[in-house]
C-alpha cells in the first residue's frame, strides 16, 4: 500500500490541485472540505478521491474525521494543510467574528489537525507535514490583519514543529504563495488586479498547480533533507 496523503479544504482551488498532484504522484490521497457539497461531489466523481466533511477549525471534529481517515484510507503520512478563508477589513472596522473566524479556519486548524496525526507518524518513523502559508503572512498587507497573523503564525508553527520531530523521520515545511488565480480572487474588481499583477515581476498570477508541485516534491524522499523551511512561490513579488 502506497503513503497516504490528507488535504484540507482539498477539492477546490490550490487544494483540489494539490489533491490531484499526489495522487498523479501515487499517493493514496483523501481531501476534507468544509461546506460546499456540490463542488465535492464533482470533485470526488472526477478523481476518484475519497472525500470528508468536517471543520477544520472543530478540534473534536478533526479527531474524529482523522479516525474516518484512517479507518477508511489508512494512516496519514502525508498532512497538508491548505483549508483558508478570507475576511477582509481594515482593523478599526473589522468584528471579533471576521477576525476568530479567520484564525480559527487558518491557524487553529494547523494544530487541530496535525495534533491527532502526529504521534503516528513518530511511531512509524515517517511523516510530512506541509502547511499552506502566504506572501501575506511574510510581509503584511493593509486590510488582512486576521489573514496575516494566521499565515504568520503557520510559519512558526512550522519552525517549532520542525525542531521537535526531526529524528522522528518528520519532515515540516510551510509554503507560501503568492497571488494565484482561484476563488479567493474572485470578488477583486479589474483595477485592483492590475494592481496586483503589476507588483508581479514575472507578470502574472500563479496557477494552483505551479503550488500543487511543490508540495509533491516536499512530500516526497528527495525532500528528506528540508524541514522547517518555508518556500516562497511569488513570481518575485516579495524575497525573503
Amino acid at each position: 500500500m502506497g503513503r497516504v496523503a490528507f488535504v484540507t479544504g482539498g477539492t477546490r482551488g490550490i487544494g483540489g490541485a494539490v489533491s490531484r498532484a499526489l495522487k498523479e504522484a501515487g499517493y493514496n490521497v483523501a481531501a476534507n472540505y468544509a461546506g460546499n457539497d456540490d463542488a465535492a461531489k464533482a470533485f470526488k466523481k472526477d478523481t476518484k478521491i475519497p472525500v470528508f466533511k468536517w471543520d477544520v477549525g472543530d478540534y473534536q471534529a478533526c479527531e474524529q474525521g482523522v479516525i474516518a481517515v484512517e479507518n477508511e484510507v489508512g494512516p496519514i503520512d502525508i498532512l497538508v494543510n491548505n483549508a483558508g478563508i478570507s475576511r477582509d477589513a481594515m482593523l478599526q472596522k473589522m468584528s471579533h467574528e471576521q477576525w476568530s473566524q479567520v484564525i480559527r479556519t487558518n491557524l487553529d486548524s494547523v494544530f487541530n489537525m496535525t495534533r491527532p496525526v502526529i504521534n503516528g507518524m513518530r511511531e512509524r518513523g515517517f511523516g510530512r507535514v506541509i502547511s499552506i502559508s502566504s506572501i501575506n503572512g511574510q510581509k503584511g498587507q493593509l486590510g488582512l490583519t486576521n489573514y496575516c497573523a494566521a499565515k504568520s503564525g503557520v510559519i512558526g508553527f512550522t519552525r517549532a514543529l520542525a525542531l521537535e520531530s526531526a529524528r522522528k523521520g518528520i519532515t515540516v515545511n510551510a509554503i507560501a504563495p503568492g497571488y494565484v488565480a482561484t476563488d479567493l480572487l474572485s470578488g477583486v474588481s479589474e483595477d485592483v488586479m492590475k494592481a496586483i499583477v503589476g507588483q508581479i515581476p514575472v507578470g502574472r498570477l500563479g496557477e494552483a498547480e505551479e503550488v500543487a508541485r511543490c508540495v509533491v516534491f516536499l512530500a516526497s524522499d528527495a525532500a528528506s533533507w528540508i524541514t522547517g523551511s518555508t518556500l516562497t512561490i511569488n513570481g518575485g513579488q516579495h524575497m525573503d
